[in-house]
């Protein structure tokens, strides 16, 4: 088992990551000092792990809350859910929110935990890979909004993530694939060596060799705790961790969050960063096509969904969180495992790059 400490002070706290994770009681309880816990989880992982955290609590008090599977879910609605079965039950401050799913539980519960009495203690257990080795970690915590994703949350970090490698055994492949996404981010925006590795290696890590697994999510947490413990709440290097997400949750926005999964929006929307970034001289075609041949080999989407037009694109970019005084910040590419964070490119290059990808 690897440990990796996401470094915040006296808010500092682990990542666990290995096979068999979950089967270790005393992890999981060291980090409960409640008497009162909740898991939330979703109706695809519930029939899957949800028996073997509650054998795991022992005879911790406990109750469960089952959502449905989506990013639908991670709205208004479901966060008073919760709120409403922790007021109804009775639950006091010191109580534990347990996190047993993907991207959009995890999100949802860390949001329900920031905002429950003025914050409580919850522990994220990611169940996919994009949840493994990027939202689990680093305190984002959101929902979203019919008009913008992610529009209203708070950062707020988990107590500890438990990541065992062995639930990826049952997750589908376009999910899998989904979660690549972010590990390739990570070798674009800060670590070239990662990336060259990957280049080599990334149909042994889709084929879920263990040890090529565990050294995806390890090298991934370790480049994302870093990021966190220097820029927690993203005033400078951390909004590198955005990269395509610009265009990626523009796209997501006007599928209304349906029929893309996150990251292969993400996906999507780095090799758009990466088109804009060459027609901006920062980069050449070279280094574009190698972006765009190990996002084909992971199996994810380069062109827009049919049915997009620019305006929608160019609409939803505007209601971002990285637009200051009106102006919109993307993050771009100087080199493989170089990002910037600028404003200085044009209306046309941006226009020709999004009517480039459009199907």
């Amino acid at each position: 088992m690897k440990i990796i400490e996401v470094d915040l002070g006296d808010r500092k706290y682990p990542i666990y990551i290995g096979e068999s994770v979950l089967s270790d009681k005393k992890l999981l309880n060291k980090n409960i000092t409640s008497s009162q816990v909740l898991i939330i989880t979703n109706e695809n992982v519930a029939p899957l792990y949800l028996k073997h955290i509650e054998k795991n609590l022992d005879n911790i008090k406990h109750d469960v809350l089952i959502l449905p599977d989506g990013e639908s879910t991670k709205s208004l609605e479901n966060l008073n859910l919760i709120i409403t079965c922790l007021i109804e039950k009775k639950y006091n401050r010191t109580c534990t929110l347990i996190a047993l799913g993907g991207g959009v539980i995890g999100d949802l519960t860390g949001f329900a935990a920031a905002c429950y009495q003025r914050g409580v203690k919850f522990i994220q257990i990611p169940t996919t890979l994009l949840a493994q080795v990027d939202s689990s970690v680093g305190g984002k915590t959101a929902v979203n909004h019919p008009l913008g994703k992610n529009m209203i949350g708070a950062f707020y970090q988990p107590c500890a993530v438990l990541s065992d490698t062995n639930v990826l055994s049952t997750l589908p492949e376009r999910e899998f694939s989904a979660g690549l996404a972010e590990v390739i981010k990570y070798g674009l925006i800060r670590d070239r060596k990662f990336y060259e590795w990957l280049e080599k290696n990334i149909e042994l890590v889709m084929s879920r060799d263990s040890r090529a697994l565990t050294y995806t999510i390890e090298r991934s947490c370790t480049n994302k705790a870093e990021v966190v413990a220097e820029d927690e709440k993203e005033s400078g290097i951390r909004a590198t961790l955005n990269l395509g997400h610009t265009f990626g949750h523009s796209i997501e926005t006007a599928l209304s969050y349906k029929g893309w999964l996150h990251g292969e929006a993400v996906g999507c929307g780095m090799l758009m960063a990466a088109d804009l970034s060459m027609r901006l001289d920062l980069i050449d075609q070279g280094r574009v096509d190698r972006v765009k041949a190990l996002l084909e080999r992971a199996k994810l989407p380069i062109k827009i969904p049919r049915g997009i037009i620019l305006k929608d694109i160019l609409e939803n970019m505007k209601v971002d969180k990285k637009s200051r005084n009106g102006i919109l910040y993307l993050i771009l590419l100087n080199d493989i495992g170089k990002a910037t964070i600028t404003a200085d490119y044009t209306q046309r290059a941006l226009t020709e790059t999004i009517n480039h990808f459009l199907e």
